[in-house]
């Protein structure tokens, strides 16, 4: 008879604490540091294996289900935003003590964000291209890269419900950026009109856009507040790009149908 697997071994609890390893043992906020950043990472990890999941009900036809999932991202989402309040309780001159242990280490890098943002339809082939061919992280964002977005699986997904979409959109380029499209959204305004299980499954996309773009907010009010303008530690412009990427919503056309109701 096999040993019964103890809490611990369950989950990998030993490897899990030594992953924290702070450049300077001195310094006390590293290790708060290195510990937010951590568990975003393993968010951002259900996340993914959320939305795809979400993609395969899609295709199935299973709304109910669909939206379930999408409601569990939304308070995934929650929890990274109030995390942010966790990591404000570290002031300027506390992050200053160990930022120059970062080198050239920044959230910039991190695969597993840029993996979401394909997913969610803002492709970039110049995110993938900056990772080293044949690492883990080049290879995944490669596949991800050339497979349908989650907006794409919820046009097909209409057009199994019976829904005429307009030429193209479920041939288009996986790669392309999503561009909003007249035509679609004259789908979409029939949707909300006459179709209200559907209407809910586009009201839960608009509240995940809605749920990342506070996220971002939030992520550019943090780093505003603890080093102001300065550049960020992987090179980029700080503060100054977080901000172009806020207002860019991932489902335009369910934004831009508003005006139409």
């Amino acid at each position: 008879m096999s040993e019964a697997v103890t809490y611990g071994q369950y989950l990998n609890i030993d490897e899990l604490l030594s992953l924290q390893e702070p450049r300077d043992d001195v310094e006390h906020d590293e290790m708060l540091f290195i510990v937010i950043h951590q568990v975003y990472e393993l968010w951002f990890k259900v996340v993914l294996h959320e939305v795809d999941y979400c993609q395969r009900l899609l295709q199935e036809g299973d709304t109910s289900r669909a939206q379930h999932t999408l409601k569990r991202v939304l308070t995934i989402l929650k929890v990274l935003v109030h995390q942010l309040d966790v990591l404000e309780t570290m002031t300027p001159t506390e992050f200053l003590t160990f930022r120059e242990h970062l080198d050239r280490a920044s959230g910039f890098q991190s695969d597993q964000f840029r993996a979401l943002e394909f997913i969610l339809g803002r492709k970039s082939r110049a995110s993938v291209d900056r990772f080293p061919e044949g690492s883990r992280a080049r290879d995944m964002l490669e596949v991800r890269w050339s497979e349908p977005t989650l907006w794409d699986s919820v046009l097909e997904y209409l057009a199994g419900q019976g829904y005429e979409l307009p030429e193209g959109q479920l041939t288009r380029d996986v790669t392309s950026p999503i561009e909003p499209s007249k035509e679609l959204q004259s789908v979409l305004v029939d949707v909300y009109k006459n179709d209200s299980r559907n209407v809910e499954l586009c009201e839960r996309l608009v509240d995940l856009d809605e749920g990342f773009q506070e996220w971002r907010y939030r992520h550019v009010k943090m780093v505003e507040r603890t080093i102001g303008s300065k550049q960020g530690t992987g090179g980029s412009a700080g503060s100054a790009y977080l901000h172009t990427t806020l207002n860019r919503p991932f489902f335009p056309d369910l934004w831009e149908i508003r005006s139409q109701l």
